[in-house]
């Protein structure tokens, strides 16, 4: 893909992320006079682990079909995603079982549905990356999102309490992956390879292809797993230390703090998960990442400095005085919201450099790091000591991650 390619896609990608990110937002401040923080709580854990689960639902597998040598080998990653998925739904229906009878509510028995549609939801996502189908891509975002939206409103009319939270999210990520869902019947006719595979005979079928890239099960999906571990640990960790109220606030202040982190970094990794895997771990590509850095950069600073002016009575305005506590919290994560928009898009580029276990080693402390900041900061003084603390714990980890990548040896290209 070229430079000019590389922007078109991340401009398509933008342009549906915009509506798909709008609806939520301009709808939260309603949503938030329809549903308490206590039925936000519960949603955002109910949330967390569904998304802790269905991140690693295929093995990760998925993530290898941008790297698939030709059309066979796509198919056989896509039927060997098919049969993880359907063994990691079978389990999750188990853990729902045993969670709602522990909780003696009903909400928990989702669980499986939401792993399921969420598993099958990223494989038609990564089919499309492969094939470079950016505006059925942005169009399934703008479902996703937005849809979710609609239908939680639509379920708050009714009063429908944490279920309608969770009801409203499953039916968009449902219609997001029917949108996408012709891809995967096309696969057969995915263009030739966009990456660079491991060296050696094509795979015939699921099982060879499940060997031959079984670091992406060994490597990236522990890293995916505990990724998504510290949302969910973190949520229920301030639900038991100060109840499900403030386990809403926090869902809350998150969910619109990321919101521009998940609408430029996922456009910007999806458009640039192929180039690097053209370009390689070489000079061209760590310069590529060097630009992407700094570009993303350039906005974080703004967001950051609004965010400390701002974010206490733009809260309040937005949500009304219940939710005052979320401004606050904004306030203190506005440096960590900074860094993990310039951060969030990145993901790809150790998949592409194949350096799995390098960012594996990372991540896993970087999480103890945010994990040990956020309890500290809780005991210290609440959700706010909680927020200053993690900004700080985070500064540090995400600026030495900067600077690996800037500095990363690559493969000097002779001639």
């Amino acid at each position: 893909m070229s430079r000019t390619g590389l922007r078109r896609a991340v401009f398509t990608l933008l342009a549906g992320g915009a509506l798909a990110q709008a609806l939520p937002l301009l709808l939260g401040p309603w949503l938030t006079r329809l549903y308490t923080p206590e039925n936000y709580g519960q949603y955002h854990l109910f949330a967390a682990v569904a998304a802790n689960i269905a991140v690693v639902a295929c093995g990760r597998y998925e993530f290898a079909l941008p790297m698939a040598a030709d059309e066979a080998e796509a198919r056989a990653l896509r039927h060997l995603c098919q049969r993880v998925l359907g063994l990691v739904v079978v389990i999750t229906l188990a853990v729902a079982v045993a969670w709602a009878v522990a909780l003696g509510a009903v909400w928990p028995l989702w669980l499986p549905a939401s792993v399921g549609a969420l598993g099958q939801l990223s494989l038609a996502t990564l089919l499309a990356t492969r094939a470079q189908q950016f505006k059925p891509l942005a169009t399934a975002r703008v479902l996703q999102h937005g849809g979710g939206a609609l239908g939680q409103v639509g379920a708050g009319l009714v009063h429908g309490g944490v279920q309608g939270l969770i009801v409203g999210a499953l039916v968009a990520v449902m219609a997001a992956w029917a949108a996408l869902g012709g891809l995967a019947a096309r696969s057969a006719r995915l263009p030739a390879p966009i990456g660079n595979a491991p060296e050696g005979p094509l795979p015939p079928d699921w099982r060879a292809a499940a060997r031959r890239y079984r670091h992406y099960p060994l490597l990236n999906t522990p890293h995916a797993f505990l990724g998504a571990l510290q949302d969910t640990v973190a949520v229920a960790l301030i639900a038991a230390q100060l109840g499900a109220a403030a386990a809403g606030v926090w869902g809350l202040a998150l969910r619109y703090l990321k919101a521009p982190a998940t609408l430029v970094g996922s456009a910007v990794s999806q458009a640039l998960h192929p180039r690097l895997a053209q370009a390689g771990c070489t000079p061209a590509g760590r310069a590529l990442v060097l630009r992407t850095m700094l570009l993303l950069a350039a906005v974080a600073v703004p967001l950051v400095l609004l965010l400390w002016a701002v974010a206490p009575p733009l809260f309040v305005w937005a949500f009304g005085p219940a939710w005052a506590d979320a401004g606050t919290l904004g306030r203190a994560l506005a440096l960590y919201i900074g860094l993990h928009f310039v951060a969030s898009p990145l993901g790809v580029v150790t998949l592409a450099w194949d350096a799995q276990a390098w960012a594996l080693k990372l991540a896993l402390v970087g999480q103890g790091l945010f994990v040990a900041a956020l309890a500290t900061g809780l005991h210290w003084d609440g959700l706010r000591g909680a927020g200053w603390a993690v900004s700080l714990a985070m500064a540090v980890y995400f600026g030495w991650y900067f600077l690996k990548l800037a500095t990363w040896p690559v493969a000097v290209q002779e001639g």
